[in-house]
């Protein structure tokens, strides 16, 4: 399960001719099948960032090392032009988040500092060392330039008063807050998210924004004045842990604790991500308005006129999430990524009431982290045969390709052909999804079938490369993934269409999926698996409770007992809005819970969790192992200690690889020698 978006919409936009076949199979005899240690290699490559005069790109590599047991992120620098890259920060010290002064003088970044905690630091671009800058005493987990450079808006977390010291007593864990857990951050206490202001030559820091409320996404306005932010601040003084309805709200940069942050947005939905317009007149924003849809309402672009406090729905009439909105050369021009139908493009807007999108960079790709400078931008994109690298855009035209950091691995490897597909639902629905073939595939012979299940559920599978797909693939399988009902990229009342009704009209369609691809011939109906991690795991579990066709399964991090969920994982507020208190629907809460069919199972399911999951607890997956050991169903439990929903070990992302290949192969390829890692 997950919260987040992605990004995409359009009602009135119309996508050209999509092609069946998105990646061919490099031929048979040039280079090795993709592995797991391959999978592995694959760089990560994002968080570019154009130079201000837009002739330096500066971005993020992030590598893993099994033999350290860590990944690691080096900053590196290419021409816009285009031309070799280089590191600009050293081996050994992870740097990230990129960002150049207004002048292009200096790049700050993020990166440990002596106290291990993560804070600014600068590096002169025309020679020298960098050197730490901020001291803030919870660290820096984002920041932002202020336009005329003198100082920096931090985010910065309340630090704990017993971090670092190891001769403490342990203390009881008091807990009184209604939201008292987040994955990734253990049990909450009254430590906040704040605003500060750092000053960029001698690093002194002072706090903006104070009380029992977290701040975030700073943006300064054009004369570096003032800060916009975003804030969960109830206006009747209500509990905020019972709303996710944030708001932009600005304070003057010479703040103090006396000072109150003016409201700026009062919507019934969350509003979020604010920018500036170079001529400060507008404030830009993503939201909607539809805060009891929770995480299947489009996400939405709005511009307030800072004159006169209109605000401007840009493109009203397009129906698909949009995000990360960025400004052009002038104030009247805007940027953002829109999700459609398995791809995520770059589009431009002007600011007028339901305005159409022009959609400048379109195609077959998947597109994050766009990065403008006047009528150049930069951006990270995938496609189904090259995991993300950096591309330059002109203001026009096709995007130029600037990195090649997985060119070597590529080269070595041969690659499943990937095929989009559109099939029917049971009720006639429409459906799109992939099918990824191993790199040998004949035409004419059946292989062994994996139907793999994205998270969300609120989520879609793109047109990005996939590791798992291709690991799969190489391993002889054909693979199904399928965007069901539930999934973004189809618009608001596609993703809205199992609310409250899990495990209903998806699995209706991912099934259909499997029967799409018998039909075409690829796949052998006696020879199926499934499997997904959080919802994916979670729709893996109704699918064994309803069928009986799949011969493995694979259910990761999922869910199976929502009564037991409340309060037990961190989305109290979530529940409560799509299906009720639940003691006041019991029966609601009963109905949609897998473990009330569990004894329906009859499907070798493997189950895996991360010890420290709080985003889809362990005791979940327990509970689904227990259930299936008694009732002598072939079964396995693996817990990744010290994890949370997502696995970051190396040694552990090896090791759940090796268990995948080893289940499906021991259930749907008997004559696999494959073993499975003690």
């Amino acid at each position: 399960m997950s919260p987040v978006h992605s990004l995409g919409r359009s009602l009135r936009l119309t996508a050209g001719v999509v092609p069946v076949l998105l990646v061919a199979a490099i031929a048979a005899g040039q280079g090795r099948n993709f592995g797991i240690s391959d999978a592995l290699a694959v760089a990560s490559v994002f968080d570019p960032r154009i130079s201000p005069d837009g002739e330096q790109v500066a971005y993020v590599v992030s590598r893993i090392s099994l033999e350290a047991n860590e990944s690691a992120s080096r900053i590196h620098v290419v021409p816009f032009a285009g031309g070799d890259a280089r590191p600009l920060t050293r081996e050994g010290r992870s740097a990230s988040h990129p960002r150049y002064a207004p002048d292009g003088s200096q790049l700050a970044f993020l990166a440990s500092g002596e106290n291990d905690r993560t804070q600014i630091w600068l590096l002169p671009l025309g020679g020298g060392e960098a050197r730490e800058l901020s001291a803030l005493p919870g660290g820096v987990s984002s920041f932002v330039w202020a336009p005329d450079a003198s100082a920096f808006a931090v985010v910065s977390r309340d630090p704990d008063p017993d971090a670092g010291d190891e001769d403490a007593e342990p203390k009881p864990i008091v807990v009184d807050r209604l939201q008292f857990k987040r994955d990734g951050m253990g049990y909450l206490d009254d430590r906040r998210s704040r605003i500060w202001r750092v000053d960029a030559a001698t690093g002194d820091h002072r706090q903006l924004t104070f009380g029992p409320f977290d701040s975030r996404s700073p943006a300064f306005s054009p004369d570096s004045s003032e800060i916009a932010f975003t804030s969960v601040r109830p206006e009747d003084g209500s509990d905020p842990d019972a709303t996710d309805n944030s708001d932009i709200f600005v304070v003057p940069v010479d703040a103090d604790a006396s000072t109150e942050p003016v409201r700026l947005t009062s919507n019934p939905g969350p509003d979020r991500s604010p920018v500036f317009s170079p001529d400060g007149r507008w404030l830009l924003h993503t939201g909607n308005r539809k805060p009891e849809l929770i995480w299947y309402a489009t996400e939405r672009l709005f511009a307030m006129d800072r004159t006169t406090d209109e605000v401007v729905v840009v493109a009203a009439g397009l129906d698909r999430n949009l995000g990360s909105p960025r400004f052009g050369a002038g104030s009247d021009r805007v940027f953002a990524l829109l999700e459609d139908e398995g791809n995520r493009h770059l589009a431009a807007f002007g600011i007028a009431e339901d305005a159409v999108a022009d959609r400048v960079v379109a195609g077959e790709r998947a597109l994050r982290q766009v990065s403008v400078a006047g009528d150049r931008a930069v951006f990270t994109a995938a496609t189904p045969d090259r995991p993300a690298e950096v591309f330059a855009w002109d203001g026009s035209g096709e995007p130029r390709r600037l990195t090649g950091e997985n060119d070597a691995l590529l080269a070595e490897v041969r690659l499943g052909e990937v095929e989009r597909i559109t099939f029917p639902s049971s009720d006639g629905t429409e459906v799109q999804g992939f099918v990824t073939k191993p790199p040998d595939f004949q035409p004419g012979r059946r292989y062994p079938t994996i139907l793999w299940i994205h998270g969300g559920p609120v989520s879609q599978f793109s047109t990005a490369f996939q590791s798992t797909w291709q690991l799969f693939a190489a391993r002889g399988y054909v693979v199904v993934a399928a965007n069901p009902r539930g999934s973004s990229g189809r618009g608001e009342d596609f993703s809205a269409a199992i609310w409250a009704d899990w495990g209903n009209l998806d699995y209706e369609d991912v099934n259909a999926a499997v029967d799409h691809v018998i039909a075409l011939g690829y796949a052998d109906p006696d020879r199926l698996g499934v499997g997904g991690w959080s919802y994916g795991g979670i729709l893996t579990n109704y699918v064994i409770t309803k069928t009986t066709r799949f011969h493995a399964a694979i259910s990761g991090s999922s869910e199976t007992s929502y009564r037991a969920a409340y309060g037990n994982d961190h989305y109290q507020l979530e529940w409560e809005l799509e299906l009720g208190l639940p003691w006041e629907n019991p029966d609601l809460y009963e109905r949609l819970s897998p473990i009330a069919r569990v004894h329906h199972v009859t499907t070798p399911t493997l189950v895996l969790c991360g010890e420290k999951d709080w985003n889809v607890p362990l005791s979940q997956s327990e509970n689904l192992y227990q259930s299936l050991r008694r009732l002598g169903v072939p079964t396995q439990l693996v817990i990744y200690p010290g994890q949370s929903h997502g696995i970051r070990l190396p040694s552990f992302q090896k090791d759940r690889y090796e268990r995948y290949l080893a289940w499906f192969d021991r259930f749907l390829q008997p004559d696999s020698s494959t073993d499975a890692p003690d």
